[in-house]
């Protein structure tokens, strides 16, 4: 399997534009959790774990898809919106950009933090110039070191913009005391125009 940037391999992406088409619930004991104002969210209870996988799909009538695309990668706009962000910052490391990025949580729980590298430059699938951020369509876990990837595809003409993310190790990061550091993570997104001024979008 040839990988990419960020560890992902172009199947990865594949697989995510192909359930931006066609969710795939069948095969497993995916549970509506609720369904309102046209998004519907699905869960998965890993029996191993007991951690839940979570789908959403749905439409965003008046965010287009370029501007929902950008939100997702901007990281200082992520600090106005985003109250639960403790910290959020890029570092050059060994001549690659890095993200960290710490969450607040409610006492009694501790802060979680987490790691992205990113590759700036914007690139196209068919050509295959990803490009790398550090942002995710729905509140991270926590305390994560991951690598997160964006790439363009075009589907039958239309466009489509795909976001995966996983946890990855940083040894110039050390965990913090007091802050919990979730060492399996994974997202995936992806989104296109609903045709008019809004955006389908697909998560998990």
């Amino acid at each position: 399997m040839d990988l990419g940037a960020g560890g992902f391999s172009e199947e990865q992406f594949r697989e995510a534009c192909a359930e931006l088409q066609q969710p795939a619930l069948s095969g497993a004991d995916w549970e509506l959790l609720v369904e309102t104002f046209g998004i519907s969210i699905y869960r998965l209870l890993d029996q191993q774990t007991g951690v839940y996988e979570y789908k959403v799909f749905g439409i965003l009538e008046d965010c287009s898809l370029d501007l929902l695309a950008d939100v997702y990668m901007d990281l200082d706009y992520r600090k106005q919106w985003d109250q639960y962000v403790k910290e959020l910052y890029e570092k050059e490391c060994n001549g690659e950009v890095v993200v960290y990025w710490q969450v607040k949580y409610p006492f009694p729980m501790s802060n979680r933090d987490r790691l992205g590298a990113i590759d700036h430059p914007a690139g196209c699938l068919e050509e295959g110039q990803p490009t790398v951020g550090a942002v995710e369509p729905s509140s991270w876990p926590g305390a994560v070191v991951a690598a997160v990837a964006r790439r363009e595809l075009d589907h039958e003409g239309q466009k489509i913009h795909v976001i995966l993310a996983q946890s990855t190790s940083m040894p110039q990061f050390p965990e913090k005391s007091g802050v919990i550091r979730v060492k399996q993570y994974k997202q995936r997104l992806a989104i296109q125009s609903d045709g008019k001024r809004g955006s389908k979008e697909w998560s998990s």
